[in-house]
């Protein structure tokens, strides 16, 4: 509703001064203004669905992080779609929404003493030009603790990608590479810990799509973007 308003205000805004020149015997082609003009709504259209649909992903993203804090396992898995795929860490990759959802409802509850805090911060979004899928980099950051028990820091990388079913964007692929998992009075100048194993009675749907070593080994998530500078 918002573009159809702006294309109308656009339309009106720009032909009336075109209209009064013309009635005062300008000589210019009206027809060539008009079609410039339908140039000009598209492009800008297309700027605004872009912007719309990075703000839209952006809280796609931010909500994940949300209801993962808080362990609310069904709100999180809704935000996926019927065929997304989950990847966290080295567990292996879970296929489609009801896997992904059963996935989750493995993992802690939210209870007295529990700390299970995730951060999505400094996202690149990129939109594909059909406007219906996208991808996403994000740093996450963590705090796993329970109390008197154990505290972690973690942190990683995710490289996602996102579709549009029915004019709604949902994750199509959460992959998330951990960098770090370490022992919080230790701290990582200690070295890190072993990042969480397999889940008992849940195996994955497809192995690990990248082995990888966590800190204080190196590794680099691949890039789904190129450098905005080089181009490379």
């Amino acid at each position: 509703m918002k573009i159809r308003v702006l294309q109308i205000l656009l339309v009106v805004a720009l032909l009336c001064p075109a209209g009064i020149a013309t009635a005062g015997g300008d000589k210019k082609d009206l027809a060539a203004e008009v079609e410039a003009l339908k140039v000009q709504v598209v492009a800008i259209t297309k700027s605004v669905q872009a912007s719309q649909d990075y703000i839209s992903i952006s809280n796609l993203q931010t909500a994940y992080g949300y209801y993962v804090d808080k362990c609310q396992w069904d709100q999180t898995a809704d935000l996926f779609a019927k065929d997304g795929t989950l990847e966290i860490g080295l567990r292996g990759v879970w296929v489609g929404q009801d896997r992904v959802r059963a996935y989750l409802h493995t993992l802690t509850d939210l209870k007295y003493g529990t700390l299970f805090n995730h951060m999505q911060l400094q996202p690149e979004i990129n939109i594909d030009p059909d406007g219906k899928t996208a991808k996403g980099r994000w740093r996450a950051f963590e705090q796993f603790g329970a109390l008197h028990r154990s505290a972690q820091w973690a942190e990683g990388t995710y490289e996602n990608e996102y579709v549009k079913e029915d004019g709604v964007w949902k994750i199509k692929k959460l992959h998330y590479y951990m960098t770090y998992y370490v022992d919080y009075y230790k701290g990582w100048d200690q070295g890190g810990n072993p990042p969480p194993g397999p889940i008992a009675g849940m195996p994955p749907d497809q192995p690990t799509t990248e082995p990888y070593k966590l800190y204080p080994d190196v590794f680099i998530p691949p890039y789904h973007y190129k450098n905005p500078v080089t181009g490379k």
